[in-house]
């Protein structure tokens, strides 16, 4: 299964440069703190929908720059949701 995660270093940065916070990143998105908090965190994974907003949001950057593409093996995802 292929899985796409925000590049959290990146961002890391980016936010800085930008004199952003996650939170005020988190509010232009629509989403809440937490569920911001999670998807840097690599907890959960932003839907196509919301990786389309957040390339919108900070233009002009690319996919590439914003997110990581990643195979997830099927065993550890189900591992992961029963947590």
């Amino acid at each position: 299964m292929v899985k796409v995660r925000l590049n959290r270093d990146f961002l890391d940065i980016l936010l800085a440069r930008r004199n952003m916070s996650q939170n005020s990143l988190a509010r232009m998105l629509g989403l809440s703190t937490g569920y911001m908090a999670q998807l840097m965190n690599g907890d959960r994974y932003p839907s196509p929908k919301l990786r389309q907003r957040i390339l919108e949001i900070l233009n002009p950057l690319s996919f590439d720059d914003l997110f990581i593409v990643e195979h997830v093996n099927e065993e550890d995802s189900t591992a992961n949701r029963a947590r």
